[in-house]
Order: structure tokens, then sequence, then C-alpha cells
């Protein structure tokens, strides 16, 4: 007696990852529809030989939608969406593996690998120049203020001309790579009246100035390891007559008198003479003819 015996294969097996903790670092500027994690590394082998079905998703609040699998049976990681450092630098991804589809009401084995994802500031913006302010509260976009200073006419100025708000300062906004800035002239000084220092900043005269015009600067900060990116601020230099005296006033106590009724506007008249308006004069002794 011939018996024929087949052997069925039970579903008894858990799919296996190879490597169930996996740590990728991902640059900041990294492309769209780059592959993160190749098929090949999260790829689960099954003893029962299943086709196997893979679901991804994200244990860091606010980072859902950037990472992606390319399909249900390919579990290739891709960026599906640009990263951005200042909304966050890392995440945690956790990708389910199945024997079974998930529609399937047979009994299903299943296993999990972990993806951390350490995001990479990269070098994407140009310096800003400081005090700023961002706009619209988003601390990726800042604006700042043009800088102002004055000097004397006919005088020369040995120390760094003082500015508002503040001396040329400016900063690599990347800054877990905060590149050295170096600072040039690159537009609006005419006869070569002013300098400034490529590393602090720091405005200086060369030579006197012989006429009340004034010099609007612009003045650019660039990036040491990465020239094309720089930023340009503007710089205005007033040009005034020299002033040694504070201005003063000719007494130190006015006397004035007001009459009940009168319509807005109406003079005060000097205390005692009621026909002479008051007038509060005040002098100046770099101005005498003033």
């Amino acid at each position: 007696l011939e018996i024929l015996v087949t052997i069925l294969n039970e579903n008894d097996n858990s799919p296996v990852f190879a490597q169930p903790n996996l740590t990728r670092d991902v640059p900041e500027d990294t492309k769209v529809d780059t592959a993160i994690v190749a098929r090949e590394e999260l790829s689960a082998t099954d003893a029962d030989l299943d086709t196997l079905y893979y679901e991804l998703t994200t244990t860091v609040q606010d980072t859902d939608g950037y990472f992606a699998i390319r399909g249900v049976n390919n579990p290739e990681i891709y960026l599906q969406k640009a990263l951005d450092y200042d909304k966050f630098n890392s995440t945690t991804l956790l990708l389910y593996v199945r024997d079974r589809p998930v529609t399937s009401p047979d009994h299903t084995n299943t296993a999990t690998a972990t993806i951390t994802i350490v995001i990479k500031q990269s070098d994407t913006r140009a310096p800003w120049f400081l005090p700023c302010s961002y706009l619209h509260n988003d601390t990726s976009v800042c604006i700042s203020s043009p800088y102002s200073g004055r000097v004397n006419i006919s005088e020369m100025s040995t120390d760094p001309l003082l500015l508002e708000p503040g001396p040329i300062y400016a900063v690599d906004p990347d800054y877990t790579i905060s590149d050295r800035i170096v600072y040039s002239i690159v537009g609006g000084n005419t006869d070569e009246v002013f300098s400034v220092d490529a590393d602090t900043g720091n405005l200086t005269m060369n030579k006197i100035v012989t006429s009340p015009d004034s010099f609007l600067l612009q003045v650019m900060a660039t990036q040491v390891s990465n020239m094309r990116k720089y930023s340009v601020a503007t710089v205005e230099i007033k040009v005034i007559n020299k002033s040694d005296y504070p201005p003063y006033f000719e007494k130190g106590v006015y006397n004035g008198t007001v009459f009940v009724g009168l319509p807005q506007r109406s003079f005060v008249y000097q205390a005692g003479d009621p026909s002479t308006p008051l007038v509060i004069t005040a002098m100046d002794k770099d101005f005498p003819d003033v």
C-alpha cells in the first residue's frame, strides 16, 4: 500500500529583521525623493516564505509626513517632504512588517524595526546682520535695520565709528556650522574715505571729509568657506559740523501769564507785560550767529 503524505506549511514563524535598530544621519538639504534607507537593509525574512507587508509610522509629534516607504511590499524609506533643521533635528520611525494583509482575518505574525533619523544642519542661509527681528515669528528669516553714524566735517577720527543701533556685526544663522564671517565695503565709499576691518566689522576713516555730503555705504558680510553665502547692509554716515558745546537757555526760569477763556493756540504772555508774547530762546556757542 503506497501512502502519499503532503505536508502543509503552517504560519508559525514571525518575520525577522536583520537589523531591528538603525540610525541614519540625514543632511538638512537632502532633496525630496532621495532614498534614506535602502530596501536591502530593511527587508525582513520569513521562514514560512509568506509575502510580507510593511507600514511606516513616526513616534515624534509634528514629524509625520517627512518620511515614507516606497510601497506596501517595498520597505525602502525615502524623503517625502523637505527638511527644516529649525523645526526638528531628529525623529524616530517604526517600521512594521506582517505576513498577512491588514484586512486578513487569518492569524498574523508581526515584527518591528526602529529607525532613528538624525537631521544634520546644512549651510543653507546667508549671514544675518545683528540686531535683527524675526519675520512673522519665523525663526528662519531675520530682518535687520540699516546702520547709521556721523562724522565731523574736516576732522579725522582714529577710533572706530560709533553706529546705531550698534556696531556692524553678522553671524552665520546655521549655528551648528557657525562659519567665520568677513566684511568688506562694496559700494558708496566715495574717495575711499572709510574702511572696514575684515574680521571685526569696525568702520574707520582713511581721510577727512571736506564736504557736508552724506555717505550711504554698502557693507557685505561673507562666509569664509562659502563666498556665495553673503548679505549686504546699508550704513548711512552723516557729515556734520563739529559741536563742542551743548545748547543752553538764556534764562533758567521763564514766567508767563495766560487769560481765562482764550481759545487753543493763543499766545502766552510775559508775566508783568501782558502785551508781549513769552519767547523761550536757546543758544549754542558752536553757532553764535543763529
